[in-house]
């Protein structure tokens, strides 16, 4: 199934068919976030912005959010 043959086949669903759906793909999207995150965190690409965010903390450049 191609790109077109989905958005064709989502846009005729039932509204109640398309609420579950939207519900299924807002965890899948979710899940690939998640585990996107896991991979750069354990491949060290996020290392320097915990570092800099750390330096900053230290620094006492950090402001509560009120």
């Amino acid at each position: 199934m191609n790109i077109a043959e989905l958005e064709s086949a989502v846009s005729q669903l039932p509204r109640e068919e398309l609420a579950e759906f939207s519900k299924w793909f807002e965890e899948f999207m979710a899940d690939q976030w998640d585990r996107q995150i896991e991979a750069d965190i354990l491949a060290g690409r996020l290392d320097a912005a915990g570092q800099r965010a750390d330096e900053d903390f230290i620094a006492g450049h950090i402001h509560a959010l009120t």
